[in-house]
């Protein structure tokens, strides 16, 4: 219990850090919301009475102090710039990106897990596998993106160009977010697989006469799964959290969308409201991804220990 206690306390601490910095870089701007709002063309006294209206000419340790307690009561603000509630703007942008997170993270291991393992067991499949974890690794989203939406919808015109609507339109993001994910896992998995084949336990269950079906099905692949996980764990995190690039090349309302226009318009609460998700998934997925470590290896104890035999 102390562990998960020492998890939830390191997480909270994350939190804080996060959007403190988040906190103070965004006032650092030189242009703020209110300019953002008026316009360039704004009198001064406008300029005083909103900033007035919108706590803006308090001291910074007062702004930072109502922040703070803001967080507390579960109360992140309203955006500068619309009067509307934060946490209702972040969860009316949540369900495209989770909707993009889970086709992506089907799409991968259905790819990575078939490939990674038989690369592993057949050497006919290791070329294709090293040049698809190559080609996925080297390609970046911000180039795969476009170049999908010029194959597939401006010249085949089989899938939509952009926007959210049903699965087809998640189809091409989903490739894009997972072909790089797919070539690093489809590594893991290999190497993984490959460790515990060098394993003395392998080589005494093959002398014994086991079927290498039998070995790789109740040895090697529980063994191998907690180097697996805990990648899937953590880019499952970064996917729910938004994919920024992915999310603009096919302007998709997510999360990453979000907050890539908070940022622009320099609306405070809504990026530090923002932030506090995104740090909040990362912490919990890493809790879920340590707690997951007893349940595929039960040599494993809640804290990362392995137990001796």
């Amino acid at each position: 219990m102390s562990y998960i206690f020492r998890r939830i306390f390191y997480g909270l601490l994350t939190l804080w850090g996060a959007s403190t910095l988040v906190f103070l870089l965004l006032r650092a701007v030189p242009s703020g919301p209110v300019e953002m709002i008026l316009g360039e063309s704004a009198r001064p006294a406008q300029v005083q009475e909103l900033r007035r209206e919108l706590g803006l000419d308090k001291p910074i340790l007062l702004q930072y102090r109502d922040f703070i307690l803001g967080i507390l009561r579960g109360k992140m603000g309203r955006s500068l710039l619309s009067g509307e509630n934060v946490g209702a703007i972040i969860i009316s942008h949540l369900p495209p990106t989770i909707y993009l997170a889970l086709i992506s993270i089907l799409m991968t291991v259905f790819i990575s897990f078939p490939l990674g393992i038989a690369s592993s067991l057949s050497r006919r499949w290791d070329l294709p596998a090293s040049f698809f974890s190559t080609f996925g690794l080297a390609v970046p989203n911000f180039w795969l993106g476009p170049i999908l939406i010029l194959i597939f919808s401006v010249q085949m015109k089989i899938f939509p160009v952009s926007g959210v609507g049903s699965i087809v339109h998640y189809f091409l993001p989903g490739i894009t977010l997972s072909t790089s994910l797919s070539a690093y896992l489809t590594r893991i998995v290999k190497r993984s697989i490959d460790d515990e084949k060098g394993k003395s336990y392998f080589l005494a269950l093959v002398s014994r006469g086991f079927t290498r079906q039998y070995i790789f099905r109740k040895h090697l692949l529980p063994n191998a799964m907690v180097p697996i996980i805990t990648i899937l764990g953590l880019e499952t995190g970064a996917l729910l959290t938004g994919a920024i690039i992915t999310e603009r090349v096919f302007s998709i309302p997510g999360i990453g969308t979000l907050l890539i226009t908070s940022v622009n318009q320099r609306d405070y609460p809504v990026v530090q409201g923002v932030v506090l998700f995104i740090a909040g998934i990362y912490v919990l997925t890493n809790m879920i991804v340590d707690l997951s470590y007893s349940v595929i290896d039960p040599r494993i104890k809640v804290g990362g220990k392995i137990e001796k035999a």
